[in-house]
């Protein structure tokens, strides 16, 4: 299993802007850009997509910018893979969609899957951004 690199990428911005907060009322997407090293497209349409999931909260034109919609604490890992992924699923077993499974009447693995599922949704959610903003402990 491996996160897209807008994922990575969208954990980076938001750590970088749980760093600042608190420190200015709002912040841009130029400054994480360099802050981050992040390309200044990417960090836009990754402001795009955080606000729609409501993990920001942005303003445009003079005096605009966006912040976080919530404290750091409150924002967990899955909170950020899931605005950019769509919902976990290791597997289309634990996908509410419509899924086509050829051996799905006799599977006698597909009970398990929406444990391993939760248990790596549940994983994801005890990390928040506020660990992952803050300086990492000598190893």
């Amino acid at each position: 299993m491996r996160l897209s690199a807008q994922t990575d990428y969208a954990v980076v911005m938001l750590s970088a802007a749980a760093r600042h907060c608190g420190v200015s009322g709002r912040l841009n997407a130029t400054l994480l850009a360099d802050e981050t090293g992040l390309p200044l497209p990417t960090v836009q349409k990754l402001v795009s997509h955080l606000s729609r999931a409501g993990l920001i909260e942005s303003t445009r034109g003079t005096g605009g910018g966006f912040r976080l919609a919530r404290p750091p604490a409150a924002i967990s890992l899955a909170d950020i893979v899931e605005a950019i992924e769509g919902p976990i699923a290791l597997t289309t077993c634990v996908d509410s969609g419509k899924h086509d499974c050829a051996i799905q009447s006799g599977c006698r693995v597909k009970p398990h899957w929406n444990s391993v599922n939760a248990s790596v949704r549940s994983a994801l959610a005890d990390v928040t951004l506020a660990s992952l903003s803050s300086q990492p402990v000598p190893a």
